[in-house]
């Protein structure tokens, strides 16, 4: 079995690699071919992972450890894969730090994925990721594509217009959520123990967790009433104890966002940096460090203390202590990713939280009762529960979304896909719409000036928007 991984330099990629070799769920996976447009930082993670691979074998933790292939040619790379696994980054790091710096100039939230920095990240990374479902469905049609490229949500809803339903999103924060939730009731549901079910629903980076049901008792309002219990759930201490218990949910961290808006601006310009600016000096501090052949004995433990200090600062401006470490450990999207392949490759039944379409595609004219959110288009992908086998991935039913939920859901997408329109066609006036229309800017002469700056900011963006 072939895996390949596109954005192959990524810093996070050895913890797939890890999680694949050490096969806890028994699947075996032959080769990883590693894919990136940037050949320095192959070499380097590269290295990290041949250290990661002596280290595993000397422990005892692998036996048969994936061989591994390197490349810049993305057509070499997905021939023959079994599964993609799609992190690219358009940009870099430091394409980051524009996105989130020309909405704090304009007082506007700054951040990767929420708000106008996550439609410029989108409006970039979109023809690339339209080129790579082309090129894997000509190249490895029989492929499976796991996306967690960002923005998640649209990217994922744009690659299916290629690749149907063969193309399934994943993000690691509602797992972190439900393994929180399940932690405190003494049960395992993310691995969906008997008599344990959960309701989540939402788009990627904007869902809650509105039931959580234990042998046929939904237990989440008792954690709701309890506040010592939400002092143990990061989101309820991010987003307000009181608030969520008024909501009668547990929301996505990236709610803090949407509730918090002017609260995150002030922390975010009151740090000495931007999430961004601090992680393309740190990584590239490591990157730079390991192409000198400077950086130490062992890149792969210099690699460890870096992602050790990168989770433990996630999301740093929302809080008001340092980060627990059960929470810096209790998320993992190569875990999510390791367990969609196993299920489908192997036929063994998994229950997880994924980015689907709201129906099967080509299934667009059944009828609207048949949509797991009815109120939304059918080629609309949400967030969901799933159950994922041999025969594929199987989203399960919902509750009816309450109609605050379903009014931001509605309205961020809408702004995504204008995005999307403008990826397309080139068209200014669809990228215009978009900035304008988000829920965190509503302004038409917002949106202008987000967009002038984007395009000033971003070559990708400027020679894309130039086509209309």
């Amino acid at each position: 079995m072939k895996l390949t991984i596109l954005g192959g330099g990524g810093f996070r990629v050895p913890l797939v690699y890890e999680a694949v070799a050490t096969g806890a769920t028994g699947l075996h996976v032959d080769e990883i071919a590693l894919q990136d447009v940037d050949p320095g930082r192959l070499r380097t993670i590269s290295a990290v992972i041949e250290g990661m691979r002596e280290q595993l074998v000397a422990q005892g933790r692998t036996a048969r450890p994936p061989a591994l292939t390197v490349t810049t040619d993305l057509r070499e790379a997905v021939a023959g894969a079994d599964f993609v696994f799609s992190a690219v980054r358009v940009g870099g790091a430091e394409a980051r730090t524009v996105d989130e710096r020309v909405a704090l100039d304009l007082g506007l939230l700054g951040q990767e994925t929420i708000g106008p920095g996550g439609l410029a990240y989108a409006l970039r990374t979109l023809p690339v990721a339209l080129d790579i479902a082309r090129t894997v469905a000509d190249a490895a049609p029989g492929a499976w594509v796991i996306n967690f490229t960002n923005p998640a949500g649209i990217v994922t809803e744009a690659m299916r217009t290629v690749l149907g339903d063969r193309v399934v999103g994943i993000c690691d924060t509602p797992i972190g959520l439900v393994r929180r939730v399940g932690r405190l009731l003494g049960v395992d549901l993310v691995g969906g123990e008997r008599g344990a079910d959960v309701d989540y629903v939402g788009l990627n980076h904007l869902g809650w967790l509105r039931s959580v049901s234990v042998d046929g008792q939904d237990r989440l309002p008792g954690l709701l009433a309890d506040d010592a219990a939400l002092e143990e759930i990061e989101e309820a201490r991010l987003i307000g104890k009181d608030w969520v218990r008024a909501d009668g949910a547990l929301p996505n961290e990236y709610l803090y966002y949407y509730l918090h808006t002017s609260s995150a601006i002030e922390r975010i310009v009151g740090s000495a940096s931007t999430r961004g600016e601090f992680l393309a000096a740190q990584q590239g501090d490591f990157y730079g460090a390991a192409a000198e052949g400077s950086c130490c004995s062992s890149p792969l433990e210099r690699w460890r203390s870096t992602l050790h200090e990168r989770e433990a600062t996630y999301m740093a401006e929302s809080r008001d202590e340092e980060r627990r470490e059960e929470d810096v450990a209790g998320g993992g999207y190569q875990e999510v990713a390791l367990r969609l392949m196993t299920a489908i490759a192997t036929g063994r039944s998994e229950r997880m939280i994924l980015d689907v379409g709201n129906a099967p595609a080509g299934h667009e004219a059944d009828p609207v009762s048949r949509r797991i959110v009815p109120e939304l288009p059918a080629d609309t992908v949400l967030e969901v529960l799933c159950t994922v086998d041999g025969d594929g991935v199987h989203p399960r039913p919902v509750a009816p979304v309450e109609l605050g939920r379903l009014g931001l859901m509605s309205s961020l997408r809408a702004a995504e896909r204008s995005i999307l329109e403008a990826a397309v066609t080139g068209s200014r006036q669809a990228a215009w719409q978009g900035f304008s229309t988000h829920p965190l800017v509503s302004s038409p002469t917002l949106g202008a000036r987000l967009l002038e700056g984007y395009i000033a900011g971003h070559p990708q963006i400027d020679a894309l928007l130039t086509r209309r």
